[in-house]
């Protein structure tokens, strides 16, 4: 270790603030070796946090810190004598005076032992989120990873944090704002000062960085020496023998009491010890896509016309828009590289792509070997899908896919077959044909034509 780590200059330097990943609660604990030892090293991050409207900001910095709202609040439900329920979701300044909310509920365990924590299912709701193994994914976003937990060798939780981009999308369709309280602690043993790497480190407390860092110099005999006593009293009125022996009032009589003390130390080195508070905002940007539904300014354009010309897709999010667009095949293989999404096909030249937004976007093949899919189609896709097919995005060629026309202008869907079922139909009836013929599979496993179908195509071939 060396003066930088001790002193936590990097660390302190970084905001959670501007991090792709923000703490809902912490208790990171690492440590190497005896702590009443020398060569002992040890390192701790604890965060708590909880949501206020703006109403409250003033009295949560005025009044709430580390001791307020880090790691040492205690996140559960209270039942008061009067019949006021204070759930636990609440963020109480004072009994029954709810100023906040809870992102993060803990769950003790008293039978099977241990502590849970859980991610607020308010918030799980909200951004319809799912939980795979370890960590909450969000379907409509090709599953992407939104918050993600972390437990112990004893599977108690140690961290949960979440994506920024989401939290503050929660953040904003609830106007509420994040405070964080966060300490983090970094310890080392040495020998003696004077011949260790902070030998020029004197103990000294100052403001840095928005937060309160200390550095300490102790000896290891200071921290766990020093004297210790023991009270112990007992009663001498109870008979043993009795059935069912009753106790009397106390007093000197009917008591025995016995103390002792001593001292404890010989401990040798020194403890060098650097210590960093910080409260912090996590501000909302006013914008709720995802869970209110606001409209997305980041949305792509496309081609729409021969010469080029291009239409922002909010244009474009109108049944009634009248436009069809043209794309290159190698966006199918694109799609389906993402998990969740399913090739279908409808007739020999119209198909869909089923995505985990849960849309199926109907397209047709046209002369060209392009795509043409109807535009209010593309366009009321979410925004990470439409990227995908801006990508493959051309401009017209080989006119609308005759097929895909008769479906959708003429109401009069075609009659062919897409050669990729019809191979399959086949491979059943050769399988079936050689059985009959022979007495023995064709095949030495079964084949799935859902999940083959995805892999075998016309696309697929083509790249």
């Amino acid at each position: 270790m060396n003066q930088e780590w001790i002193l936590q200059t990097k660390e302190t330097r970084r905001t959670f603030s501007n991090a792709t990943w923000v703490p809902l609660r912490a208790s990171i604990y690492e440590e190497k070796g005896n702590v009443k030892s020398i060569s002992y090293i040890s390192e701790y991050f604890g965060c708590g946090s909880a949501a206020f409207p703006p109403e409250n900001r003033k009295l949560v910095e005025e009044r709430l810190s580390w001791s307020e709202i880090g790691i040492g609040h205690t996140v559960a439900p209270y039942a008061y004598e009067d019949g006021y329920y204070a759930s636990i979701d609440q963020f109480q300044y004072n009994d029954k005076e709810p100023i906040g909310v809870n992102l993060v509920f803990e769950h003790p365990q008293p039978i099977v032992g241990g502590r849970q924590w859980i991610l607020n299912p308010d918030l799980v709701v909200a951004l319809r989120l799912i939980k795979e193994g370890t960590n909450w994914v969000r379907p409509e976003e090709n599953l992407v990873v939104v918050a993600r937990e972390s437990c112990d060798d004893n599977g108690e939780h140690r961290l949960i944090e979440i994506k920024r981009e989401f939290l503050v999308d929660y953040l904003a369709a609830r106007n509420l704002s994040l405070r964080l309280s966060y300490y983090r602690q970094r310890v080392e043993n040495v020998p003696l000062l004077e011949d260790s790497k902070y030998a020029n480190l004197k103990e000294h407390k100052e403001e840095r960085n928005g937060g309160r860092f200390e550095f300490l110099v102790r000896s290891i005999n200071n921290v766990f020496g020093g004297s210790w006593a023991m009270f112990r009293a007992w009663r001498t009125d109870v008979d043993e023998d009795e059935d069912a022996p009753v106790m009397g009032p106390e007093s000197d009589h009917n008591t025995g009491h016995e103390s002792s003390q001593g001292q404890r130390g010989g401990y040798e080195g020194v403890r060098v010890e650097g210590e960093f508070w910080r409260d912090e905002w996590i501000e909302h940007q006013s914008q709720s896509m995802r869970v209110r539904g606001d409209a997305d300014t980041n949305l792509p354009q496309f081609i729409v016309e021969t010469d080029g010309k291009r239409m922002a897709s909010s244009e474009l999010d109108n049944e009634d828009v009248g436009r069809w667009l043209w794309f290159r095949s190698s966006v199918v293989t694109d799609l389906l590289g993402h998990r969740g999404f399913v090739l279908k096909w409808y007739t020999g030249e119209t198909g869909a792509i089923c995505s985990t937004s849960g849309y199926a976007t109907h397209f047709g093949i046209n002369s060209a070997d392009l795509l043409t899919v109807y535009a209010y189609d593309i366009a009321r896709l979410p925004a990470w899908e439409q990227h995908i097919w801006a990508a493959h995005n051309v401009a017209p060629d080989g006119k609308v896919s005759g097929e895909l026309l008769s479906a959708q202008v003429k109401s009069q869907p075609a009659s062919t077959h897409a050669v990729e079922e019809i191979f399959f139909g086949s491979m059943r009836m050769l399988e079936q044909g050689f059985r009959d013929k022979f007495g023995v599979d064709l095949f030495n496993h079964d084949i799935d034509d859902d999940s083959a179908m995805q892999q075998i195509s016309r696309f697929h071939s083509r790249d």
